[in-house]
């Protein structure tokens, strides 16, 4: 019976031989490590195995599930903010108060920037994965300081000092989710379906904010009034952490990309390869600035508005704004994957126009509404119109930057100009109202979507030109 002959005489055979790990061939001595890192990259390990659908669809839903944990303690502040701004502030007008919680609802985007700045960095040297797990954690203790933190009645002014550093560390969590979940879900994406499956970061960030509405309208039918604004406000920022847990270990399981466990060793620091692409950098913040102020202005600061502006009840606002927003999640993957058939840079050019021409007569007729139902289909015309920049506004910065500087990209630029422009959205509508203009809100909105549509009228379309290798 013949036996094969062992791998070692297979060396020994070979025209130069195996010696204390190095391999000599015509009198040259060449070390098997500076062999191995000569080759292509990914030569020198087994190709990893072709992803098949269901293994990016299982991935994609743990990342997703994530975000969605995310963005629903991020929204729960604003959902409550109504019922716990009296328990942080001194008594007095109720409009200062909201002024208040607004301004630390911007605060807290203060440190998005640094969050996408830190996690991108993050994200590009050791993983999406360690990134995106990092941030659930960072989350998850922001909720728990505003969930145990006495009120101003207690421990006076130290109350809303806890409240400004539990919201900082929830900016931090949520500037570096951005970026390195887009990034996660662009590249783990296939070619032909990258806009449908990276528009799923919109889906479970909608679902965050819905889930949080969700649980104020239970909070509102099970609890009274004053339980509410007593405790009450209190139970949501709980249930975030909880489920904040519950994501950390569902993220656990998720697999690398492959862009990233492919990709070269960086030559020089990140920051100066980023510095490399001002561009690219540019565009992030110019097809932004527009869709980021909408998209807070028809989300965030709608339910106030319904309130404060209109005069409904804060029970009617949060029905409006949770139906609204459900058909609106509801629109991203359609939006997503029509951006894989025509293009982005189309669906991107359909929201500046629409949004600058319909803006300030959306929101000026919002402010003579009378009925539950015309403000329904009033803000749904609206976001309808803002689809066209969160189902695809992921994967089109995704597209922009190479693997080795993607979620630094991604997440860096989008996160200074979500603060700039989203993260005072609230609080400049209010800024208006309270020196009696509120119309000029209504066409700094306009301006902004404006300027972003030269952006999107000047800029190549990302699915012909994408920089995402990886099939």
């Amino acid at each position: 019976m013949n036996h094969p002959a062992p791998i070692w005489h297979t060396f020994c055979n070979c025209p130069g031989k195996l010696r204390h790990g190095a391999l000599h061939k015509n009198n040259e001595k060449v070390s098997l490590m500076d062999n191995a890192t000569s080759l292509p990259a990914g030569a020198a390990t087994a190709p990893a195995a072709e992803k098949t659908t269901a293994s990016r669809l299982k991935s994609i839903f743990s990342g997703s599930i994530g975000n969605m944990v995310e963005w629903y303690d991020w929204y729960v502040y604003a959902a409550f903010s109504l019922y716990f701004a009296k328990a942080f502030f001194p008594a007095g007008d109720s409009t200062a108060q909201l002024l208040n919680t607004a301004a630390i609802f911007a605060v807290g985007f203060l440190m998005r920037p640094i969050g996408g700045w830190l996690m991108g960095l993050y994200a590009d040297r050791k993983g999406r994965k360690a990134a995106l797990m990092a941030s659930v954690l960072l989350m998850c203790a922001g909720s728990l300081v505003i969930a145990l933190t006495p009120g101003y009645e207690t421990i006076g002014v130290a109350a809303p000092i806890l409240l400004v550093i539990a919201r900082l560390l929830q900016g931090l969590s949520v500037g570096g989710e951005y970026g390195t979940s887009a990034t996660y879900l662009s590249e783990m994406a296939s070619k032909e379906r990258r806009g449908f499956f990276s528009s799923f970061q919109y889906v479970t960030l909608i679902s965050g904010q819905l889930i949080a509405l969700a649980v104020l309208i239970v909070l509102q039918q099970t609890l009274t009034t004053e339980q509410l604004y007593a405790w009450g406000w209190r139970v949501p920022f709980v249930i975030g952490a909880l489920c904040a847990v519950v994501a950390l270990y569902l993220r656990r399981g998720m697999e690398e990309t492959a862009s990233f466990t492919k990709k070269e060793k960086a030559k020089e620091s990140l920051m100066r390869t980023l510095l490399r692409h001002p561009k690219e950098l540019m565009t992030v913040v110019g097809l932004t600035m527009g869709g980021t102020l909408a998209f807070y202005t028809y989300t965030t600061y709608m339910q106030k508005y319904l309130v404060n502006t209109v005069g409904m009840s804060i029970s009617d606002s949060t029905t409006i704004s949770a139906a609204t927003l459900f058909l609106f999640m509801c629109l991203q993957p359609v939006i997503g994957g029509l951006s894989d058939k025509i293009g982005r840079r189309p669906i991107l050019i359909a929201f500046g126009v629409l949004g600058t021409l319909f803006t300030v007569p959306i929101l000026s007729t919002l402010h003579t509404i009378q009925t539950w139902w015309g403000a329904f289909f009033l803000i749904m015309a609206a976001l309808i119109i803002v689809s066209g920049y969160t189902s695809i506004n992921a994967v089109v910065k995704a597209e922009l930057f190479p693997t080795e500087i993607r979620a630094l990209g991604v997440g860096l630029p989008y996160a200074l100009t979500v603060s700039i422009f989203g993260g005072t959205a609230e609080y400049v509508a209010l800024w208006f109202k309270s020196a009696g203009m509120e119309s000029g809100f209504y066409w700094y909105v306009t301006a902004c979507i404006a300027c972003s549509l030269l952006v999107y009228a000047t800029m190549k379309d990302t699915k012909q030109h994408s920089r995402i290798t990886t099939e």
